[in-house]
């Protein structure tokens, strides 16, 4: 994927969609099968590293915003939420609805996308899973792990929030097996009602930090790697084969394959950079 400047997005007019250049981010990856499946074309803008240096300055004094993604059309305010883009791909786009027209599968589907996007979700929770992991082999300095300062106070990154973050994140993963276990005894392959939601875009994207895609589709540092395919005895016996057989079917029927997140002139960096 070839990106622009923040400068030269700033003078563009539609959809510009800040994404960050250095990993695969889940977040940003969602937003960009959301606006994939809608049919909107957008200009990806490249946000890069961490929160200093002008580049990510100048996104700020832009967006009001310096994690990603951060999607902007003409001059309407930011969106950096899931939901909103969610929202503003669904009133942009042409193609297939990803919002059930039903009130009553509307709050299901969102509500199942909030348990995987949202704060004290799937993401959420396996950043704090890996953030354990991370203490741990640090002998618990927080100046040993890798991780950028401000995670810990975005994450909320202390002894409780981390030691319940395991059993958390199994729980969402076992109630998305069932609701999975649930749809296809009533005939369906989606989470919800009979048709392709957001839930099962916003699922395909995050799954991944559990349970990557090999590396010829998905490639991703060796580290990277490692660290998403990671876990306890009982978080990897949550990853289900019904879980990986949903995400699978999602790309092949409705994404593109290789995964495609980086510059093309820079090489991959941080796996944590963005806390959408």
């Amino acid at each position: 994927m070839k990106y622009i400047s923040c400068a030269e997005a700033r003078s563009l007019g539609g959809l510009r969609l800040v994404l960050s250049c250095d990993g695969p981010n889940p977040w940003c990856e969602a937003a960009k099968y959301v606006f994939h499946v809608k049919q909107v074309p957008y200009a990806a803008t490249a946000k890069r590293g961490m929160d200093d240096g002008a580049e990510n300055e100048a996104l700020f004094e832009w967006t009001g915003h310096k994690n990603s993604p951060i999607a902007m059309y003409e001059d309407e305010k930011a969106r950096v939420g899931w939901l909103d883009i969610l929202y503003l791909a669904e009133r942009l786009g042409t193609g297939p609805s990803l919002i059930p027209d039903s009130r009553e599968l509307q709050v299901q589907s969102i509500g199942l996308s909030h348990q995987i996007c949202g704060e004290d979700g799937l993401g959420w929770n396996r950043r704090l899973n890996i953030f354990k992991m991370l203490l741990d082999g640090a002998g618990g300095d927080p100046e040993k792990t890798g991780i950028p300062a401000r995670l810990f106070k975005d994450y909320i990154i202390n002894d409780e929030t981390t030691r319940r973050a395991e059993d958390r994140l199994i729980a969402i993963l076992t109630h998305l097996d069932d609701r999975l276990k649930q749809q296809k005894a009533s005939g369906s392959n989606y989470f919800v009602g009979d048709q392709l939601s957001g839930t099962d875009l916003h699922f395909a994207a995050l799954f991944g930090m559990i349970d990557p895609l090999p590396h010829e589709v998905n490639p991703m540092p060796e580290g990277m790697r490692v660290m998403y395919s990671s876990g306890e005895p009982a978080v990897r016996a949550a990853v289900t084969s019904a879980l990986r057989t949903h995400r699978d079917y999602i790309f092949a029927k409705y994404l593109e394959l290789p995964i495609d997140f980086a510059d093309e002139d820079r090489p991959v960096a941080h796996a944590l950079d963005s806390k959408r």
